[in-house]
């Protein structure tokens, strides 16, 4: 976590005290929907990332939760091209019964035969969590001009974590933190239930 969350964190946090003592309301009083609408309208004023990279994400964790349905690992991807998804993909390793079928992998495979072609440079993919060493292996392959993943993987993380496979490569951008909580929350919501 980096300054600048904790800052924005720290900033939501006194704001809604704020209006509790301002308006003279019990947190009771304060509901889920108006605590929800806060946050938003905190979140739009705050917002890291331009919006259309709040919608890919959210795309990404739908992909996430088809795959937490089918009791897989939550990740969710996908890759978009002149603001347009073009492929979708989430963790099919159990119920494909193959190691590779991760949700980068699955994304980029559709997305290259939307294009037509196994290059993705003019594409930029959404994944909820750090990309291991394959799939960071197959983004550099496939050439995708920016990663954006939400949180980190401290396991198997290839984007800084536990391994630094992007390094300079050829003006990659890679951003992290979009929508970090989500993603964390729903990774950890399975690996509860599976216990």
């Amino acid at each position: 976590m980096d300054f600048l969350t904790i800052k924005l964190q720290t900033a939501s946090h006194f704001s809604i005290v704020f209006l509790i003592k301002r308006f003279k309301i019990s947190q009771i009083q304060f509901s889920s929907f108006f605590y929800r609408s806060f946050f938003y309208l905190l979140h739009r004023l705050n917002m890291l990332f331009e919006e259309d990279k709040y919608r890919f994400m959210h795309a990404a964790l739908k992909e996430a939760e088809k795959a937490f349905e089918k009791d897989e690992v939550p990740i969710g991807a996908v890759v978009v091209h002149n603001g347009k998804i073009i492929g979708r993909g989430h963790n099919q390793t159990e119920s494909l019964n193959d190691a590779t079928a991760h949700a980068e992998m699955i994304a980029i495979t559709s997305a290259s035969a939307t294009l037509g072609s196994k290059f993705l440079d003019e594409c930029e993919i959404f994944i909820t969590a750090e990309p291991c060493l394959m799939c960071s292996g197959a983004i550099i392959l496939s050439r995708i001009s920016k990663i954006y993943f939400g949180t980190f993987e401290p396991k198997f993380g290839a984007a800084g974590s536990v391994y630094d496979v992007f390094g300079n490569k050829n003006g990659l951008e890679i951003y992290s933190g979009l929508m970090a909580d989500e993603s964390r929350n729903l990774l950890h919501a399975f690996f509860s239930k599976m216990r």
